[in-house]
């Protein structure tokens, strides 16, 4: 029998509070640290793979999510310069029955909020972390206090995380997004994820995001790219300029951006790509954006947060002495993250960056390649996670049959 630890757990994010809910149920005593005086999520909505949503099976959550959330069967982009098809994945590709979950973060975070509480962690708000003590298990607070000692801290302070040393490559695009309520008749499907592109410097995109109770109001996330060194000027300049220039690029969204009457009802996101290493450091371990974060191209940073978190579990039980338990979770989930890492570095400048070369590319010769097998499968792959096989991994399986390229 494993033995049972005093864990630490810092931030309340989707990871965090997933790896508590966890922990706590194969009766560990978890504590979660949230700075906020009422935890709460941050960002967009997003998809849940195949991957997220067998984890969010392992708690329980799974048929909810799929209940509140709207299903992605297609992503699909085209550049409006010439018109062309630029980017066609579907998940059928892999087998019939997969699909995507897209979900609001705010229902996402509730769902495995509630789930941390009953699976008996204590939530502590308003505490903000700012240092650890590896060696010894201490965490250090932003009014002074000394925390511990735990037998394990876990890091869920996403990618700013000062627990986190690992320098940020901040990367030169970001987003505006807006959750909107859905609205029929104007050409989008209820079960596609669609974009619209503009060489590589412009890039807007329409998602279902479905709804935040099971009688409420259908939604979608509406979201735009913008540079991060342009985001204080679009802030001052008139909404009515930027609703122009969207429009232009892609008229059939008039009808969503027509809702939008003021800058604050558009949320603005910056990313970073980095890795922290090493992943574990003494009782030290880290999960989520603040072991791995990425551009959300590929949509996977929830979905990679829950499977650290499954993973730690899962290492927890398998042996007695902590550093092998340690080194079990690394094992399990170095690979799929170093290829992530590497895909989100690769594919991000062909849809968000200054570059004209890349734009050419991306339209005339990676867009006609991608429609020769086996790379509609490969991309799917890809697109829901199982590259890499990463639940095998876990000793998970997705659904009755492996939906990873061959």
């Amino acid at each position: 029998m494993t033995s049972l630890r005093k864990i630490a757990i810092a931030g309340a994010g989707i990871g965090g509070l997933a790896a508590a809910a966890l922990l706590a149920q194969a009766g560990h005593d978890v504590t979660v640290y949230d700075q906020f005086d009422a935890p709460g999520p941050v960002g967009s909505g997003l998809i849940l793979q195949e991957t997220g949503l067998t984890i969010l099976g392992e708690l329980g959550l799974r048929e909810r999510a799929e209940t509140l959330g709207a299903p992605i069967r297609r992503l699909h982009g085209q550049a409006v310069n010439s018109g062309r098809t630029v980017l066609d994945v579907r998940y059928d590709a892999i087998r019939p029955s997969l699909r995507g979950i897209s979900i609001q973060r705010p229902v996402l975070f509730d769902l495995v909020y509630q789930a941390a509480r009953e699976a008996g962690a204590n939530i502590v708000p308003s505490t903000r972390i700012i240092a650890a003590q590896a060696v010894g298990g201490y965490l250090t607070t932003g009014d002074g206090k000394t925390l511990g000692p735990f037998d394990l801290v876990v890091d869920a302070l996403g990618v700013r995380s000062p627990l986190s040393s690992r320098p940020r490559s901040q990367l030169a695009y970001g987003a505006l997004w807006a959750t909107l309520p859905w609205q029929e008749g104007h050409g989008f499907e209820r079960n596609a994820l669609a974009q619209r592109y503009r060489q590589a410097r412009q890039m807007a995109g329409v998602m279902p995001s479905g709804r935040s109770e099971e009688e409420g109001v259908d939604t979608l996330t509406y979201f735009w790219s913008i540079r991060t060194d342009q985001y204080q000027a679009w802030k001052q300049a008139p909404l009515s300029a930027w609703k122009a220039e969207a429009v232009a690029l892609w008229p059939e969204t008039a009808v969503f951006l027509d809702q939008l009457k003021s800058h604050a009802q558009l949320t603005y996101a910056e990313y970073d790509h980095r890795t922290h290493a090493p992943a574990v450091n003494q009782r030290l371990v880290h999960i989520g954006d603040s072991w791995h974060a990425a551009s959300p191209q590929l949509g996977q940073g929830a979905n990679m947060a829950l499977l650290d978190a499954y993973a730690l579990s899962r290492a927890l039980c398998v042996h007695d002495d902590l550093d092998r338990q340690l080194r079990h979770y690394t094992s399990m989930r170095s690979g799929h993250v170093r290829m992530f890492q590497t895909m989100s570095w690769l594919f991000t400048p062909v849809y968000q960056s200054d570059s004209t070369i890349l734009a050419w590319l991306r339209d005339w010769l990676a867009a006609p390649i991608s429609k020769i097998p086996p790379a509609p499968k490969v991309l799917a792959a890809m697109v829901s996670g199982g590259m890499g096989r990463p639940l095998n991994r876990l000793g998970l399986k997705a659904g009755d049959v492996s939906f990873t390229a061959e």
